[in-house]
């Protein structure tokens, strides 16, 4: 995403089975290349997944 992806915007790359499009190709962003995701991050399912960031979003936002 040329401007940077807004937290809760769903990537422009990702496909209809939730999968980086990017993924292996020199063009994905350096800050997906280093993301090495863990279970404390991603839950057991995309549901977990979804609250477990928006609680990391929101307790990391700027107040």
């Amino acid at each position: 995403m040329p401007n940077g992806k807004p937290a809760g915007v769903r990537c422009i790359q990702l496909d209809e089975a939730n999968r980086c499009k990017l993924f292996g190709k020199p063009e994905r962003p350096e800050v997906c290349q280093r993301l090495r995701p863990q279970l404390e991050m991603c839950g057991a399912n995309r549901d977990e997944a979804m609250a477990i960031l928006t609680r990391l979003e929101d307790a990391s936002a700027p107040r």
